[in-house]
């Protein structure tokens, strides 16, 4: 009979979920209250939209990073928490004063400063913590990430339902009750987790999972998981270790910003993406198996930023797509658009336990694949759903509004692709970690989707659309040789950018494998 999961698991289930519930509540009109209600063209949505959801997924390496040296996973989760509550207020607020554009850009920028930062102490430490509840080599640790990842995703599917009824009701005034139930939500998962934490966040033997680290008293074992505890050692960078990577960081956000023309944000969140795993990967306290898996992690890491670049044209150009080009009209009613984005949550949430049925049958018959080969998978299957909706749009003008089934087909298949891909990610990253940089590297493994975050707003910026309303003349744009003139070109790049990813990274996993195992 299979082991049960610990019950610290699904307290980290109902947190995660209030949080995403916050989180993708907030996301789902952010792009429609930047059009509708601050007048923003969409050039100027996609880029703030890029820049904040590539922040949201950057400053968790900094989270990571205060929790592995200074604070732990606990106090890190709770500070972050509050940040963000304080930060769907603040949006709360611009959307009550939104006809003062000046005031309400103001307080909407300083709300998505305080959610940016807040998310960098809570999303890598609920992450790593799932991990931290189970011994080393545990076979349940993919089935308790999918498990985690489904109450990440019960909490994204209600919020686009629950926070569009009120926000997305077609009056521009009505988006702040929006942004104040993602701030019910964000209040409830920190006291959800204050209230739970000392129960039930420990290991098998009783023992503290997330409190703070000792200062290098401990040698750390070459375990790649193991359970938390108050004396775990930190990791091992000197001052002018971490002043070499940041020298280095420095000159590649010159050569991004000023050679190579990239905004400031995008310029930085680059520059990060290149440093940041430099200076882990160089630490002097790791052993040769430990920096292998490491290298792994950096490696599967590059080719998921093709992932999320395409994934995320859900709360940018697919958004534009529902809104404008989708017949939303069902038994004579109007579908909100934010309510598309529940669409994949939804899926996860029915087919998780499906993928979790998938990989211990496989398991048990020695035939489930190695993670590389289900990422690989992933993308894939990414690439599929942008062509069944190339297909779907082709020879389509403009303002033609096709079938809502192209769109539910797109983000239903897209979950088949990221039920392949995420939570195996989060569980390989939590795998080959040493315990030491295990919220570091889980913040390492977020800051690639950081920059993957920043390529989406880049792309969603291709979207094609009429020069004048009603016009079936586009503009023609162009990315690295393709031509953007259709719907059909636009969702056909990305057809090509996940479909070659998939490729390159099936035909690397056998060595990636290796190098988990700690094989030359």
């Amino acid at each position: 009979m299979a082991k049960a999961h610990p019950k610290g698991l699904y307290l980290i289930f109902f947190t995660g979920m209030s949080e995403r519930f916050s989180y993708y509540g907030m996301r789902a009109l952010f792009v429609l209250y930047m059009t509708k209600a601050l007048f923003f063209d969409k050039a100027l949505s996609s880029q703030i939209y890029g820049s904040y959801t590539g922040l949201v997924y950057l400053t968790p390496l900094i989270g990571g990073y205060i929790a592995d040296k200074y604070w732990g996973n606990r106090r890190s989760i709770v500070i972050g928490g509050l940040l963000m509550a304080l930060g769907q207020l603040l949006m709360f607020f611009s959307g009550m004063y939104y006809l003062q554009n000046e005031l309400a850009t103001w307080l909407m920028m300083s709300g998505l400063a305080f959610l940016i930062f807040g998310n960098g102490f809570f999303k890598p430490n609920i992450s790593s913590m799932v991990g931290q509840l189970y011994p080393p080599g545990d076979q349940r640790l993919d089935s308790a990430f999918t498990i985690f990842y489904m109450g990440v995703n019960v909490g994204a599917f209600l919020a686009p339902l629950a926070c569009g009824f009120v926000g997305d009701t077609g009056n521009p005034a009505d988006f702040k009750w929006g942004f104040l139930l993602a701030a019910i939500g964000m209040v409830l998962s920190v006291i959800l987790f204050v209230s739970l934490k000392d129960k039930w966040i420990v290991t098998e033997e009783g023992k503290p999972v997330g409190m703070k680290p000792a200062k290098n008293k401990v040698s750390e074992s070459n375990q790649s998981n193991a359970g938390s505890s108050s004396n775990l050692s930190a990791p091992g960078f000197t001052k002018r270790h971490v002043l070499n990577w940041s020298g280095i960081g420095t000159l590649l956000l010159i050569v991004f910003y000023f050679l190579l023309g990239r905004d400031l944000i995008g310029a930085f969140v680059f520059a990060l993406t290149i440093a940041a795993p430099g200076l882990v990967i160089t630490d002097p306290t790791l052993t040769k198996i430990e920096r292998e898996r490491i290298r792994v992690i950096f490696i599967v890491a590059f080719f998921v930023i093709f992932f999320w670049a395409a994934f995320e044209q859900a709360g940018a150009s697919l958004t534009y797509f529902a809104e404008e080009q989708t017949n939303r009209e069902l038994m004579g009613t109007l579908i909100p658009t934010s309510f598309f984005q529940s669409i994949n949550a939804i899926a996860i949430v029915i087919f998780a336990p499906i993928f979790v049925w998938i990989w211990s049958w496989l398991g048990k018959r020695k035939l489930e694949p190695a993670s590389p080969y289900k990422q690989s998978i992933g993308l894939f299957l990414l690439a599929m759903g942008y062509l069944v909706i190339a297909f779907g749009v082709k020879g389509v003008d403009p303002g033609t509004k096709v079938s809502m089934m192209w769109l539910i087909s797109l983000y239903t298949i897209h979950t088949f692709g990221e039920l392949a891909l995420s939570p195996i990610g989060l569980s390989m990253v939590n795998k080959l970690s040493p315990v030491k940089f295990a919220s570091l590297l889980m913040g390492v493994w977020y800051l690639s989707m950081a920059s993957s975050n920043i390529f989406a707003g880049t792309l969603s910026g291709l979207y094609p659309e009429p020069i004048e309303p009603g016009s079936t003349i586009t503009h023609v744009k162009h990315f690295m040789g393709f031509e953007i003139a259709s719907l059909y070109d636009f969702f056909m790049l990305f057809v090509v950018l996940a479909g070659l990813a998939s490729v390159i990274l099936f035909f690397l996993s056998r060595k990636l494998v290796k190098m988990m195992n700690g094989v030359r």
